[in-house]
């Protein structure tokens, strides 16, 4: 049933990978739809979305209209039996909605109606959320707004980062869609509408929301870092440079009460310490401004202890 099904598909990002392989592998993909290039660099080199380059080595015909709203007509032209997003990008048109028979689906990282948006996996980890998953849903016109079709579950363990816990989301989304694809084409799925009194937002990582604030607990600070490991880098300032930090622990130490917030207090072969609204977090693993990212070993080769008392984020 599914190998005779003609699928167009969209998406950009590494998340959306796992998912069109799966398609690839098991339904007949006639076309993926993904954003346009990007010109990066000095050398003003020309970089493909992820996957546009996977699409390329499958022999896919790819589409990257700079405004779908506006450029969509090739898309309909390849008739399509459904189409299949997953991170693409740009919002669908009505025109593309409505046109397949069986319908626009989505695959979200997120168990919908919590954590709408562009950055659903980073979001659960920041904001303390004890579970997350991947729905499947079909689209509508609002931004996740669409009746879910089904769900699969997965714990947010208490060492997730954002890269762990993406490629698990993503091997589980690709596995949920080729299970739901069925009743979908058999129309024997049950459409559960989104509960909106329950709805909580993802939104897209603003720089202000990277920086790390210290005067904020050691379980905030401490999700931030991992949520955003390792892009976008949560960071602080050190001298007026950025530093970001990827990996850290959260110690629970009352020895340093008279110390500001966001002081540092200790430097060893384990980790840079600073305190915070309850606690310290050491950090293990950093980046500074211009360098590699390094573990605190690495870094003390080129600091020393100088750096104690030092408070930062002040310019």
């Amino acid at each position: 049933m599914l190998k005779d099904l003609k699928v167009v598909f969209m998406g950009t990002p590494e998340f959306s990978v796992n998912i069109l392989e799966e398609l690839i592998r098991e339904t007949k993909v006639i076309g993926v739809v993904t954003q346009p290039d990007k010109v990066k660099g000095r050398g003003n080199k020309v970089t493909y979305p992820r996957i546009k380059e996977v699409a390329l080595e499958h022999n896919l015909k790819v589409l990257q209209p700079i405004k779908i709203r506006e450029d969509y007509q090739d898309i309909l032209d390849l008739k399509p039996d459904i189409i299949i997003t997953c991170a693409y990008g740009q919002i669908i048109p009505e025109a593309i909605l409505n046109f397949p028979k069986y319908g626009c689906i989505n695959v979200h990282a997120s168990l919908l109606p919590e954590l709408r948006g562009g950055a659903p996996i980073q979001h659960a980890i920041i904001d303390g959320y004890q579970e997350t998953g991947v729905t499947i849903m079909y689209m509508d016109k609002g931004m996740d707004s669409g009746d879910i079709i089904s769900t699969s579950k997965t714990e947010i363990k208490e060492d997730d980062t954002y890269l762990s816990l993406h490629d698990r989301l993503s091997l589980m989304g690709s596995r949920l869609l080729i299970e739901t694809l069925p009743s979908i084409i058999k129309g024997e799925n049950k459409r559960i509408k989104q509960d909106t009194n329950e709805v909580t937002f993802g939104y897209n990582i603003k720089r202000e929301e990277e920086l790390i604030d210290f005067n904020k607990s050691i379980i905030e600070i401490y999700n931030q870092i991992r949520g955003l490991n390792p892009e976008p880098g949560a960071y602080f300032l050190l001298n007026d440079k950025t530093v970001k930090v990827y990996l850290s622990e959260k110690i629970i130490d009352n020895t340093y009460q008279d110390k500001e917030n966001g002081e540092i207090v200790k430097l060893d072969k384990k980790g840079l310490y600073i305190k915070a609204k309850d606690g310290l977090i050491k950090i293990e693993e950093l980046q500074m401004e211009g360098k590699k990212r390094m573990d605190i070993a690495s870094f003390l080769n080129g600091q020393r202890e100088e750096l104690v008392g030092i408070i930062v984020n002040r310019s």
